[in-house]
């Protein structure tokens, strides 16, 4: 029983986290694993990928700003297609294997690349492949999942996507010192655990049978759209917010090597980001099934404020892991909510439909982001950069404590 002090309830949650892993459906967790080991691949790519730009292709930090942010905005604008056209034929699986598979036969082009517009067409077509699949995936994440599980579903693949995320700049330091520092030999190790995770999807994931609604508006119309509840607006406009006050993960690597970190070690400032989101993520989301979005919401950009404050004044490695550090908390508390959000505010029917248009409209806020943080960095340097997200994400922790959703 209960004492009612901290302790007790700390013990509590514990338990409550433990009961709600234990009834997770299997194919939730295929879904984790096939994340972990696409993310395994495309962080090994990111974490390298903005110092390959820069020192091998002579990319300015303008260029990397937009390749970044047309690259996710690209990803998101495919989202909305790809999600209405999941609700349009009642299948999520079939979009989500080709998302994948776009994305395994992309990796190939970046150690093969000569040049900054190559590199861009390999990172067009990871983030097409990357936009097909999300929204169908997100959607079939609520499919399975049980009602009162959905926020530890979604904390759940979050946390496999970020161990995958973790993992692939671990790969990276490794094989660096294997290659010699030799970039593109490097790249080339995220060729197999990519193409692993569509295998281990086509075969362990299967996909519920979902009943659609004859009488109500055909969902790949774009008429639908208007039949999406008020709460879910809210919610895209709160995901923009968030996005612009946290611009493109290519800088914190960036920021590593401005620091003094030698080449070999950049991609471990993504493995210390992406410990601590791994490590966060699950019980945050399981968080978001008991306690106040609000609380939850605001905490996350509070860390996010603190993290781009460490990193605006960062004089050595160590201040920038511990920057990237909060940033991966930030993360953890923010990101598995905002798919909650949206899939609480969406009817099922319309559920891929909600997460195309959420991406879509994050993803423009991430190019604008990532743009102004590139020129920001040309003209004034690093800490203006992460000083002007402190400030926006402060903005947004103002207008969430006046604004924030509220469940039904």
């Amino acid at each position: 029983m209960s004492t009612g002090l901290p302790h007790g309830r700390t013990a509590e949650a514990a338990a409550a986290m433990r009961r709600s892993l234990g009834a997770m459906p299997p194919g939730l967790w295929a879904l984790g694993v096939v994340s972990l080991l696409m993310d395994t691949s495309s962080e090994l790519v990111h974490s390298l990928l903005p110092v390959f730009l820069k020192d091998v292709l002579g990319a300015s930090m303008v260029a990397i700003g937009v390749v970044e942010g047309v690259a996710e905005a690209t990803a998101s604008a495919t989202k909305v297609v790809s999600g209405m056209a999941s609700d349009a034929l009642g299948r999520r699986k079939l979009l989500v294997v080709l998302g994948y598979g776009l994305g395994a036969l992309s990796k190939p082009g970046f150690p093969l690349a000569r040049s900054v517009p190559w590199v861009f067409a390999a990172r067009f077509i990871d983030r097409i492949g990357k936009g097909i699949r999300g929204a169908p995936r997100d959607a079939l994440i609520a499919d399975i999942a049980p009602p009162a599980l959905r926020g530890a579903a979604y904390g759940l693949r979050q946390a496999l996507d970020s161990v995958g995320a973790f993992l692939g700049p671990l790969l990276a330091v490794v094989f660096m010192a294997r290659f010699a520092d030799e970039l593109a030999s490097v790249l080339w190790v995220a060729v197999a655990p990519a193409f692993a995770s569509v295998a281990l999807l086509a075969i362990a994931v299967r996909e519920p049978t979902r009943e659609i609604d004859p009488d109500g508006a055909p969902p790949f119309r774009l008429a639908s759209v208007r039949r999406l509840d008020p709460r879910f607006w809210l919610v895209v406009l709160l995901g923009a917010v968030f996005t612009l006050a946290r611009f493109s993960e290519a800088f914190l690597v960036l920021r590593a090597q401005s620091s003094g970190l030698g080449i070999r070690y950049v991609p471990t400032v993504m493995i210390a980001m992406n410990l601590f989101y791994a490590g966060g993520a699950y019980p945050a989301g399981a968080a978001a099934d008991r306690m106040s979005r609000r609380t939850l919401l605001v905490a996350g950009l509070a860390v996010l404020v603190a993290a781009d404050g460490v990193l605006a004044g960062a004089a050595a490695p160590w201040q920038v892991f511990a920057g990237a550090s909060l940033w991966g908390v930030h993360m953890a508390l923010t990101q598995g909510l905002l798919s909650k959000l949206v899939a609480d505010a969406a009817a099922a029917e319309l559920r891929a439909t909600a997460f195309g248009i959420f991406n879509l409209v994050s993803g423009v806020a991430l190019l604008l982001a990532s743009v102004l943080a590139g020129a920001l960095w040309e003209l004034a340097g690093p800490a203006a950069t992460f000083l002007a997200g402190a400030l926006f994400a402060a903005l947004a922790a103002v207008g969430v404590l006046a604004f924030a959703p509220r469940p039904r």
